[in-house]
């Protein structure tokens, strides 16, 4: 077996300023990053491919790499004047930043609720725009992995009726294995959203913690509910290889602790 890839989010990383972060990196022993799109293509950047080229520097000069990119983007759109710019942006992202970055996979939005776009629509809508992507990330050999974030995707059903939809080896998910409880499933529903996803999988978020909505505490991986090991159980019965990339928000932020717990836990049982 391969040695696991073992990674980090930088997009809600605490206290630290990027250098600060790629050096915490290295001090941890996390060897692959999730690169936000800020990073590279933040307010008042004007030439992001410059600003690309700049952090892959300051990555290779560490020996980190970008386990994926994440757009930051909205699909949750029928209106094919919000759409077009939005798949625009997402060709850029794509096509020029990520081989800069050096990765071919793009964690992925499902996006925000919006009045317009009903619930019985999202299929059409998020599947409609990610197939409206398969014309320039199949040539290119970019993958999108559909994050379960937020209200909209948080349900492993819905991910994969989106997946059949759109119909590319190239559309997969980003499995994050705290987000469903958050949303409000019981752990045995969970356990079987990571048993239909897992095919599908491209990048994870591995994170764990407690409750939902309100209720919700996030914990270091290993010292909450989730059933992590079945998840790792799920995604190695399918071939998985990508990056377990680690996410952390519980309350040992300050100074990276909690994080360094998960790189510690993941080394463990992988």
């Amino acid at each position: 077996m391969a040695e696991p890839k073992i990674g980090v989010i930088h997009y809600n990383f605490p206290d630290m300023d990027w250098i600060q972060f790629l050096d915490y990196c290295v001090r941890t022993g996390y060897e692959y990053i999730e690169v936000a799109i800020s990073d590279v293509w933040g307010e008042g950047v004007t030439d992001p491919e410059a600003k690309a080229k700049e952090v892959r520097a300051q990555m290779d000069d560490r020996g980190i790499k970008a386990g994926a990119l994440a757009a930051g983007n909205d699909f949750v759109l029928l209106d094919e004047a919000a759409i077009e710019p939005e798949i625009e942006r997402m060709k850029r992202i794509c096509c020029d930043l990520a081989p800069i970055v050096g990765t071919d996979t793009i964690r992925t939005e499902g996006g925000r609720p919006k009045p317009e776009v009903s619930e019985d629509r999202y299929v059409e809508a998020m599947g409609g725009c990610l197939k409206r992507c398969v014309s320039f990330i199949e040539p290119a050999g970019i993958k999108l992995a559909l994050d379960n974030h937020g209200p909209v995707t948080n349900d492993g059903d819905l991910q994969v009726k989106i997946f059949e939809f759109v119909g590319s080896p190239n559309v997969g998910s980003n499995l994050d294995t705290m987000n469903y409880r958050w949303f409000g499933h019981d752990i045995a529903t969970i356990n079987r959203f990571y048993e239909i996803v897992a095919p599908y999988v491209f990048h994870t978020h591995m994170k764990d913690g407690f409750g939902s909505r309100e209720n919700y505490k996030g914990a270091a991986l290993g010292e909450g509910e989730i059933d992590l090991h079945h998840a790792i159980k799920c995604l190695r019965n399918v071939g998985y290889d990508g990056v377990w990339c680690s996410e952390y928000e519980g309350p040992e932020r300050e100074g990276g602790v909690g994080y360094a717990k998960c790189c510690q836990w993941l080394k463990a049982n992988l």
